[in-house]
């Protein structure tokens, strides 16, 4: 079974007020507890905040285990949830409501319902506090405690570790790897691998040079220092796997195709959407979403030659795309980084 195939009852409305007590509940007794470079679903924390942290530290040590627990949340065992539940509060209620839910049939496409013996659900107000806590014991306490001098930043299940050597790398890994057994995970084979986060000043030949962590892929880039001169840098920008599904969503929009709209209209549509892409995948190298966003704008010059007849030929189109975005440079978000047609 493929984590993310079926999907658990759509829940009652009782069902979601339970569920957001309960986790507010949890989260005011375990907040306190969690770990420092656990980063996901919790207050004043995001995902940026840990990509920032990766990106410092591997600039400060050589070696990173690119962490994937294969099918996390169909996999984590029910009696270890419970029992970190029971870890952090004595409340029947909670305890009760957490069993119930952990053991709700999963939905099939065709309709019907299956039983499960294992996994957390997804999607409801309780999981991310349940699959952190289970992790917050499983995992970050740990390693704290087996390899105190190693560092890591975890964001639910996506994990990266910092070793400051090879030999440091395959120990922890192994360790890990029999760790996640123990508990009844299983750590991905193909996905789970050793980095070497080369640079300009880190030499040698080595298998994985790059991974991919919370949609931004870290390798060796161009950069400038203070004096502007330019060296190699271990650093993230938006990955590969990240820049196709947001690829294929401008598709989705047709834009080219909604000659119906205005070109406010267009805007007022995507740039939300664009401005929360900008936010999150423009904070580390930008650059690298430039050809996304000329893309958007080559869309909108077809919608111009489709909307207009006397616009249909390429010269006059870009000459009307040119007199709009000269006249009016914030109708689009995105055009505050790029405004010409890729």
């Amino acid at each position: 079974m493929q984590e993310g195939q079926y999907e658990s009852p759509v829940p009652t409305v009782a069902d979601r007020v339970a569920q957001t007590v309960v986790a507010r509940h949890l989260m005011e007794r375990v907040e306190p507890a969690f770990h420092d470079d656990s980063w996901g679903y919790r207050p004043n924390r995001s995902a940026l905040q840990a990509v920032e942290r990766c990106r410092e530290r591997c600039w400060r040590r050589d070696w990173v285990i690119d962490l994937d627990i294969q099918k996390f949340f169909d996999s984590v065992r029910w009696d270890l949830i419970v029992k970190a539940v029971e870890a952090h509060t004595d409340a029947t209620w909670v305890l009760l409501h957490v069993k119930r839910w952990l053991a709700a049939p999963l939905q099939l496409p065709d309709g019907t319902l299956q039983d499960r013996t294992m996994g957390t659900p997804q999607g409801s107000a309780v999981s991310p506090v349940l699959a952190n806590l289970f992790m917050h014991y499983a995992f970050d306490l740990w390693l704290s405690r087996e390899f105190p001098s190693v560092q890591f930043e975890r964001y639910a299940d996506d994990a990266v570790v910092h070793c400051v050597s090879e030999r440091q790398a395959r120990e922890v890994l192994a360790a890990l790897a029999d760790r996640m057994e123990s508990v009844g995970l299983r750590l991905h084979p193909d996905k789970t691998r050793i980095v070497y986060c080369k640079d300009g000043k880190r030499r040698g030949s080595y298998e994985h040079t790059s991974f991919t962590f919370l949609g931004f892929t870290f390798q060796a880039r161009g950069a400038r220092d203070g004096k502007g001169a330019m060296f190699l840098s271990f650093s993230p920008a938006i990955g590969k796997d990240a820049l196709k599904k947001l690829n294929e969503e401008v598709r989705k929009w047709r834009l080219h195709q909604r000659v119906n709209h205005t070109f406010g209209e267009l805007a007022k549509g995507i740039n939300p959407i664009v401005a929360g892409w900008m936010q999150y995948y423009g904070r580390f190298y930008r650059s690298k979403l430039y050809p996304l966003l000329g893309r958007i704008n080559a869309y909108l010059v077809r919608w111009i030659r489709n909307k207009y007849k006397r616009l249909r030929g390429v010269k006059k189109a870009r000459q009307c795309w040119e007199g709009i975005t000269s006249g009016y440079p914030r109708m689009f978000t995105h055009w505050k980084w790029v405004a010409s047609v890729w």
